[in-house]
């Protein structure tokens, strides 16, 4: 693979893509809708202009994929980008789905099998992010303004993810085509874990205390609704903690380990790497 777009290039898992796939040679397009002026491979991207999609792919091998962030429908805004990266003959498509369903949101399951049916499509089904844990966050505002997690999801366990290890993923598929890859790889951490336990290990690392405030799903909703999330996705993403506590999102793989060589980071080293976010 000698070049790559990767759509959402500045966010949180993209800007990592961006660097690995750099150092190892291949030339990385950073997409997004406000690119770098000091990037020179950086390009403008907006999943409401289709006009920017045709650009982003122009000579392009591989392709790596942020669905509409904050949306329970984004098939019928990446359904052209497909058509065009079909044509533009890209032979790698790596989506970044989520291994958790919302609820009402069923075009997210179509998407995947969208991209599956593409050359080279693979998805990628991230469990929970350990940066949501980091600002900008909701949660991660709360916390370090009051000290604590609010959650509707007990004492349910996730299988939480560090983003590093989403996009070390993504860049051994999109740098290698003679990997026999499969459709779809559920990437997690290496172990399930709760709020309260991680409550006790962000605790324990850095001397803050964080607490735990158990909240029902409706006052959930009701404060994601007011950190700006829309409506339909704030319920949508507080249902989901209902999924959480009955036991249902406790799913470990070993998919990262399978593509980069390496166990994924656990959560206590995830949070060594980040003390300041919660001591500052």
């Amino acid at each position: 693979m000698s070049a790559v777009v990767v759509t959402g290039g500045t966010g949180k898992t993209g800007k990592t893509l961006v660097r690995v796939l750099r150092n190892a040679g291949v030339r990385a397009r950073a997409a997004s809708r406000n690119p770098a002026g000091a990037d020179p491979d950086a390009i403008r991207f907006d999943w409401n202009d289709p006009t920017t999609f045709g650009p982003a792919l122009d000579g392009m091998d591989g392709a790596f994929l942020l669905a509409p962030v904050e949306s329970v429908d984004p098939l019928p805004l990446v359904e052209p980008f497909l058509r065009e990266a079909r044509r533009a003959g890209v032979r790698r498509l790596v989506l970044l789905g989520s291994a958790i369903v919302l609820p009402n949101a069923p075009s997210a399951v179509e998407l995947a099998a969208r991209v599956q049916a593409q050359p080279g499509g693979v998805v990628l089904r991230a469990s929970g992010f350990m940066q949501n844990f980091l600002r900008p966050h909701p949660l991660a505002q709360h916390m370090r303004r009051c000290g604590e997690i609010r959650t509707a999801a007990g004492d349910g366990k996730l299988g939480w993810v560090d983003a590093r290890d989403i996009a070390g993923s993504a860049a051994a598929l999109l740098t290698d085509l003679e990997r026999d890859a499969r459709r779809d790889y559920l990437i997690t951490g290496p172990h399930g874990m709760s709020y309260p336990q991680a409550a006790r290990i962000i605790t324990a690392k850095t001397g803050r205390e964080i607490r735990v405030r158990r909240i029902t799903e409706k006052e959930q909703a009701a404060a994601y609704r007011a950190s700006g999330m829309p409506t339909e996705f704030a319920d949508a993403l507080a249902a989901v903690e209902r999924g959480i506590e009955e036991g249902r999102e406790d799913r470990v793989s070993t998919a990262v380990l399978e593509l980069t060589g390496r166990p994924p980071r656990a959560f206590a080293e995830f949070v060594s790497d980040h003390a300041y976010e919660w001591t500052q």
